[in-house]
């Protein structure tokens, strides 16, 4: 991570806010279409629903020998009859000295028709063409059919382009809004974004300490900058970690190497005074001292990586039984413990965390240790507790601490590593477990809870507790 300028990325919304009009001007341009052809539809339908009942209103007017003419008081102002001939009988004042407004001859089993008829000058007329019913037509004009025609000059906004003009300048006004909508809320959005790779970017490793700015609510803008505060947060204790487990370790290694080194150049120095098996066999001691701290460091290394290692069903009572028996010389161990009691885990790494904590009971108490191993629900639980003076409250989480090694400890072993409990606490949570110091009415308690394996977490314990000392 590096310093450096970052520009708020107006290409991103540019991009954005095209794609965004793009679409809206699709969806808007296709609810205008509809809304037209629905507008257009509604406005023929009921100017040929009005001229058909202007046309059947006058028809009941019309008497044998009498033949009013018509005076409409609707929209609907053009009315003619007409003869078989085409020739107009009769016509309202506004179609008066007109030709006949259509040609159109409804059959007798079709008598009421729709048309719109335009002339030569361009002018159009919406009307409903009726055929005189033929009972009608014998009575009044003997059996000669005759036609009224009955409508209205097209309205202006079906006669021109006027409602798609208007359509369009919705569609491009609504879609020129939500761009400008778009564009500013991606900008808006795009800001934090901004804010927080700007800070991501002055973040280097030497110094971690800052912290992307939190916008309020629980938007994804919101989450995305408190996951990365929390992934900062727990960057900065790793690599607080590391450095402090850096210093410490180049300290271990540093004293007995220092020790080596003076003590090959006194040899050096005075050949005569030094005695080289002496010196050799320190040398040995010591390198065998820095060889324990390195396989733990390994092993440790190992673990904190979380490389996946084999696991298997392993039966922790017996496991805990053996390792327990297997110990001779020196303080005894007591041991109760259940058989059949399974983990799933690695089996040379359990042996490890057994032997540490039987090693340290064994190194610290006074006259006997005792070790149970049972099943607690759904755990697995090992007690490891010894006789000794036990460890203050204030100094158990301390021990589990890396190179950490308390007063009684380094008088008891002088070359121990200091990295069997941080060893072994790290294995217990790799199988899912936890490793901890719990009060005890004398000496140190250390307990391992293990997950039982699935399989066997419902099962009913039959397996006796065995015993040995």
């Amino acid at each position: 991570m590096g310093g450096g300028r970052l520009l708020l990325p107006d290409s991103v919304r540019a991009r954005t806010t095209i794609a965004v009009a793009g679409f809206a001007l699709l969806f808007l341009t296709a609810i205008g279409t509809s809304i037209d052809f629905l507008v257009v539809g509604g406005i023929r339908a009921q100017i040929f629903q009005e001229a058909q009942r202007a046309a059947a209103n006058y028809l009941g007017t019309v008497q044998p020998g009498y033949t009013p003419r018509p005076a409409p008081k609707t929209r609907i102002d053009l009315v003619q009859l007409v003869d078989s001939r085409g020739r107009v009988l009769t016509a309202s004042p506004a179609a008066a000295g007109r030709p006949a407004l259509s040609t159109a001859r409804p059959p007798v089993d079709d008598r009421m028709q729709d048309h719109t008829v335009c002339d030569a000058r361009g002018e159009c007329v919406m009307l409903a063409a009726v055929r005189v019913a033929p009972l009608e037509t014998r009575v009044i004009w003997h059996g000669e059919p005759h036609y009224l025609y009955a409508g209205t000059t097209l309205p202006p906004l079906l006669a021109t382009h006027r409602l798609e003009f208007l359509t369009a300048a919705v569609i491009t006004l609504a879609t020129a809004l939500i761009a400008w909508g778009n564009w500013w809320v991606a900008g808006r959005s795009l800001r934090r974004v901004a804010a927080i790779r700007a800070t991501m970017a002055e973040i280097t490793a030497s110094d971690l300490s800052l912290r992307v700015p939190e916008p309020p609510g629980h938007n994804e803008y919101a989450l995305l900058a408190r996951t990365a505060n929390r992934t900062l947060a727990r960057l900065e204790e790793a690599v607080r970690q590391q450095r402090r487990f850096a210093s410490t370790t180049s300290h271990e290694l540093r004293t007995p190497l220092t020790g080596l080194r003076a003590r090959l150049e006194e040899a050096l120095l005075y050949p005569h005074e030094v005695d080289p098996h002496e010196t050799i066999r320190e040398a040995v001691s010591v390198t065998d001292r820095l060889e324990t701290i390195v396989d733990d460091l390994l092993v440790l290394a190992r673990l904190r990586a979380g490389d996946p290692a084999a696991h298997e069903p392993v039966d922790i009572g017996a496991l805990v039984i053996e390792e327990a028996t297997a110990q001779v010389g020196g303080v005894p161990v007591h041991v109760r413990a259940r058989r059949d009691v399974y983990v799933l885990g690695n089996r040379i790494q359990l042996i490890r965390v057994i032997d540490n904590l039987l090693a340290n009971a064994r190194r610290h108490a006074s006259t006997r240790v005792e070790v149970t191993g049972r099943r607690i629900g759904d755990q697995a639980v090992i007690t490891v507790c010894d006789d000794g003076d036990g460890i203050a409250p204030q100094d158990r989480e301390r021990v589990f601490e890396r190179f950490v090694r308390l007063a009684d400890g380094q008088r008891r072993e002088p070359g121990g590593s200091g990295l069997g409990l941080a060893i072994s606490r790290d294995i217990a949570h790799a199988h899912n477990g936890t490793l901890l110091i719990e009060d005890s009415p004398e000496g140190a308690r250390f307990v391992l809870r293990l997950p039982l394996k699935p399989a066997v977490q419902a099962t009913t314990p039959g397996v006796p507790i065995e015993e040995f000392s």
